[in-house]
């Protein structure tokens, strides 16, 4: 197994799971936006609105080259894009990604790759859907889409750009979960179930690549006002149409509401995950925070967060397994 002595400890001082937890995130947290992402390659996937598009509009500004994927091209958001980076001589790439297709999946990393010279230095897994209702009235098409995209989809990027980026030895993925991955909301469908998976898959995935030098950064996000909830509604007005009576006839009030969400409401500012991701970036490989929760109101997932971590290195820490658990938490 190739040397894991690239990640040092913070603070020069070994600490326990839970300190590692708080002192990874705080620094992250604390971490200056950068000003220049100069000289990374940046794959981002759901960049037709939301923090997708965002952040690819700001990370192409900082200096990055940008890959801004997206489903279903041609399309105004596509075309907006472009337009902006031929204005602005931004160096900012529109490829055809929908995340639930292997082809187009291999074939966009492909050209990405092909014209970054190479592999990706950073992989944002962005895009992803969500569809409420109580889980007995998610029908089996809803339960299949869903789990595509946000589960399925973040593992088909993954394994995309993972040979390019373990053949150069570095790189970083950011998969986009939400608080929502670590506690639960009734009447939410299975959108904490996906992204419990992706919370999960994720770690995993942080552990096996502590050989290979590569990093993974959960993004926790609380509620933003994106066109998340906007899609949601359509997904779960289609739901409601086609959802039958028997299963329907328990929750009269609930099914009422599905597809008439109002999140005009939500006043955080979208920005704060494109920033908190362009501080994670700009971290030294090794030191990055394994989960980084994003909002300036509650997050209730910070003590999950701190306890799982310090089971995981109670429970594995002296194990055959220990040096890579050991490295993400940084023991």
């Amino acid at each position: 197994m190739p040397s894991i002595n690239r990640r040092t400890l913070l603070a020069g001082a070994a600490v326990t799971g839970v300190a590692v937890v708080g002192a990874r995130a705080a620094l992250a947290q604390s971490t200056p936006v950068p000003t220049s992402l100069a000289g990374k390659s940046i794959l981002i996937t759901g960049c037709s609105s939301g923090f997708g598009r965002l952040m690819a509009e700001d990370y192409a500004r900082k200096g990055a080259k940008v890959f801004a994927t997206m489903r279903n091209l041609p399309r105004p958001e596509a075309a907006e894009l472009r337009a902006l980076a031929e204005a602005d001589d931004l160096d900012l790439h529109i490829i055809e990604i929908d995340v639930t297709d292997d082809v187009q999946v291999t074939a966009g990393v492909a050209e990405a790759e092909r014209i970054a010279g190479g592999a990706m230095d950073v992989l944002v897994n962005n895009a992803g859907i969500g569809i409420s209702s109580p889980v007995e009235v998610q029908d089996m098409e809803a339960t299949q889409l869903i789990f595509d995209t946000n589960v399925f989809g973040c593992h088909r990027m993954a394994r995309a750009v993972l040979p390019g980026m373990r053949e150069r030895g570095s790189g970083l993925i950011v998969p986009i979960s939400s608080q929502l991955g670590r506690v639960i909301v009734p009447n939410a469908g299975h959108y904490s179930a996906t992204k419990f998976a992706l919370e999960a898959m994720s770690e995993q995935l942080a552990y096996e690549l502590v050989p290979h030098g590569i990093d993974v950064a959960i993004i926790e996000p609380g509620g933003y006002p994106t066109e998340v909830w906007v899609n949601r509604n359509i997904y779960s007005a289609q739901l409601k149409e086609r959802a039958e009576d028997i299963h329907t006839s328990g929750y009269p009030q609930v099914v009422a509401r599905m597809g008439e969400e109002d999140g005009s409401t939500r006043s955080a500012d979208p920005m704060d995950v494109p920033n908190a991701i362009a501080a994670i970036i700009a971290l030294p490989p090794g030191t990055r925070p394994l989960r980084t929760p994003v909002h300036p109101g509650p997050k209730p997932q910070i003590p999950i967060n701190e306890v799982t971590a310090k089971v995981q290195v109670g429970w594995l820490g002296e194990s055959g397994y220990g040096p890579w658990i050991k490295a993400v938490h940084n023991v």
